[in-house]
């Protein structure tokens, strides 16, 4: 018969300790479950009744948003945001900043190794004996993370990491949204200007006929006055909007980090297309906008910060470890016999600080709270934004029929009325009442095809633009 050896009592020893080790390793979390704030969404947009989004209405999802407008200058001027926007460059540096804070606090997960070495010489006046003292050593420091504070540290980190990667691309978005408007702008400009440059052209023709007869004495003195006061006028019109172009280019260059004195844009033909921009249901806009997800993740932030403050109630515990040796001679630095080692545990927990923790558990669970109302303000900011964009497109598409409408009659009344003038039926007040409607008329009708391309724009924004939820995670 087999005989069976008995099994050593070691052996259930070492797995309990192992077991137990294991455990106290594992450590108990003191961080709350983090779960996503709750915040009103609507099912579908108010506003959006009638709207009929673009097929595909993935189509901001799959690239550049301002390539939707058909601008070739626009598109080249928006591939330098990234390279070159100092905002950016700085949201850049913060989200490489809050990389490398994750990494540091995934370090203090792991034990901390140093080597030591030091030499002596000592010795007295007479015949002393002068000594010689060498030593070497390796220790290492390690704090288990028993109650969880080292993870918490590292979950908030990673979140606030995620938090910085929204920043980024809502600095990223907020610069393209405004090149995108301050480009719209410009060339309403170049729009304008070429209006009033050919207005000041007919109001010059209108002046030389006005005063050929006041010279023959068909008209009286106040029509050649009228006729300087409207071609002034319009002359100071268009110093005005020359200006005002000028300040754009000015902007652009500065967005595009350029100084504005090396940099121009050259008119040129106004793409005057306005995209029908995809909607999805509004709980969409929770993942696609960069700012609601930044704050979402600082609510997690503000979470993991509750399990740092309540681990001041547990004992914090530090395992200590070092081996090394000391002798007279550098030589016998490496000997057995010289070689000394320690092993230490050591425990600490405050026993009273008058509710300064509890204080600090309190303050922590503020911040939480504080930061879920932030997180929900921003949600209803961007579905407010996204509404009024919504109402605003709306309205001005309706608008710019009338305002075509509008300029067009106005067109016609002013030549009726020059025609009149001419024929004597009517008197020069009438001539400039009609001339001031169609300056107007016409300016009105650039200014609505502009608000709808800025509109565009503001309402892709107000979507998140281009940017999706899982490049940040």
């Amino acid at each position: 018969m087999k005989q069976v050896k008995p099994i050593s009592s070691a052996v259930p020893a070492r797995r309990l300790l192992a077991v137990a080790a294991a455990v106290l390793l594992a450590g108990c979390a003191v961080s709350p479950a983090y779960e996503t704030p709750t915040a009103a969404a609507p099912q579908t947009f108010k506003e959006a009744a009638g709207w009929q989004p673009a097929a595909p209405a993935d189509t901001l999802e799959r690239g550049p948003w301002w390539t939707l407008f058909g601008d070739a200058q626009l598109n080249q001027l928006a591939e330098g945001i990234d390279i070159s926007n100092q905002n950016v460059a700085a949201a850049i540096a913060s989200y490489e900043q809050a990389r490398a804070l994750v990494r540091e606090q995934r370090a203090s997960l792991f034990p901390t190794v140093n080597l030591t070495g030091s030499g002596a010489r000592s010795g007295g006046g007479g015949e002393q004996q002068t000594n010689n003292n060498f030593k070497a050593a390796i220790g290492a420091s390690w704090e288990p993370d028993v109650w969880g504070k080292l993870r918490a540290g590292v979950t908030g980190a990673d979140a606030s990491a995620a938090a910085s990667a929204a920043d980024l691309a809502a600095a990223r978005l907020s610069a393209q949204g405004e090149l995108a408007t301050n480009y719209f702008s410009l060339r309403q400009s170049d729009a304008q200007i070429a209006l009033l440059n050919a207005t000041i052209d007919g109001y010059k023709r209108v002046l030389e006929i006005t005063g050929n007869r006041f010279n023959s004495g068909i008209a009286a003195k106040s029509d050649l006055l009228q006729a300087q006061t409207q071609l002034a006028n319009a002359q100071i019109d268009l110093s005005s909007q020359t200006r005002a172009r000028a300040q754009l280019e000015h902007a652009i260059a500065i967005l595009l980090g350029r100084a504005p004195s090396d940099f121009s844009l050259a008119v040129a033909p106004w793409t005057l297309t306005v995209p029908e921009v995809p909607l999805g249901v509004p709980s969409t806009l929770l993942q696609r906008r960069p700012d609601v997800a930044a704050a979402e993740r600082r609510v997690a932030v503000a979470n993991e910060q509750i399990g740092i403050a309540r681990s001041a109630y547990y004992p914090s515990l530090n395992l200590t470890g070092s081996y090394g040796s000391g002798a007279s001679k550098v030589g016998d630095l490496f000997n057995a016999s010289s070689s000394l080692w320690s092993l230490g545990v050591s425990a600490a927990q405050t026993l009273f600080n008058a509710g300064a923790t509890t204080a600090s558990v309190d303050a922590a669970k503020a911040g939480h709270e504080a930061a879920v109302a932030r997180y929900r303000q921003t949600v209803l900011s961007a579905f407010g934004a996204v509404e009024d964009q919504l109402s605003a497109t709306r309205a001005l598409a309706e608008q710019l029929a009338l305002r075509q409408q509008a300029s067009s009659a106005a067109d016609q009344v002013e030549q009726q009325m020059l025609n009149r003038y001419n024929a004597g039926q009517v008197g020069y007040t009438d001539v400039v009442t009609a001339q001031v409607t169609a300056l107007s008329a016409r300016r009105s009708l650039v200014q609505a095809q502009a608000d709808r391309q800025t509109t565009a724009v503001a309402l892709i924004q107000s979507l998140g633009g281009g940017w999706h939820a899982p490049q940040a995670q």
